[in-house]
């Protein structure tokens, strides 16, 4: 369970510094000079502790509220630099778009496409049809899944098809462009997490009280203390 104790700063100090990093092109030093105009030290190492340790946990036990999503997906897979080496983050919207499912790997090939179907099924269904660009290791992760399945997915490679993925691509990248160069595969994949709960509370994909009528901001401090325990 996610919990704050023994943390020297207060919840609602630390809530505010990783929301701002997930959802505003900011730097942990931009946050840093933000709070200092709050009257609060906060280093930018302190941030990006936070970021890497509570992100992942708030997006994974928020999934307990997440709504359902379409059984007609989108996917396609963006690039994100690690360490100076680019590596793979698979994405998939329903053809509303909302987001599916994502997931962070080193390698682009059938294996990495195949875990990221296993984990989106497991997590979202499995859907009727999915739509995806001309990559061969793609159709092929989809064509050994079809190959234990009586009714197969039904797999549609048409570019335009794809537009809404591609679009919703531009979001996560728009936050992740002043983060520079991650340092390592756990930071990416840790603050990604975060970049996509905060996307996906946009899209008001979470059913929580009074969604609609309270900001996003509110949203996810709704989620935070409720994935919290007392």
């Amino acid at each position: 369970m996610l919990s704050f104790k023994q943390m020297r700063f207060p919840v609602n100090v630390i809530l505010i510094c990783i929301r701002w990093y997930a959802v505003y092109p900011l730097s942990y030093r931009h946050i840093e000079e933000m709070m200092q105009k709050r009257g609060v030290s906060v280093d930018h190492s302190t941030t990006n502790r936070w970021a890497i340790r509570f992100l992942p946990m708030i997006e994974k036990l928020s999934r307990q509220y997440k709504r359902k999503v379409g059984s007609s997906w989108r996917m396609d897979e963006t690039y994100v630099k690690v360490k100076g080496t680019w590596k793979y983050l698979y994405r998939a919207v329903d053809k509303q778009g909302k987001t599916v499912e994502f997931l962070l790997k080193e390698q682009r090939d059938m294996a990495a496409a195949r875990r990221f179907f296993d984990k989106a099924m497991a997590r979202n269904g499995v859907p009727d049809k999915v739509a995806m660009d001309k990559s061969g290791a793609n159709k092929a992760a989809i064509d050994e899944i079809n190959g234990s399945r009586s009714v197969p997915i039904a797999v549609r490679q048409v570019t335009y098809l794809n537009n809404i993925i591609e679009q919703d691509h531009r979001a996560i990248k728009r936050v992740m462009r002043p983060m520079l160069n991650f340092k390592s595969f756990k930071s990416a994949s840790s603050v990604l997490a975060g970049v996509e709960l905060m996307h996906m509370i946009r899209k008001e994909q979470f059913a929580i009280d009074s969604v609609g009528t309270i900001s996003f901001a509110e949203q996810f401090y709704t989620l935070a203390r409720q994935v919290r325990p007392a």
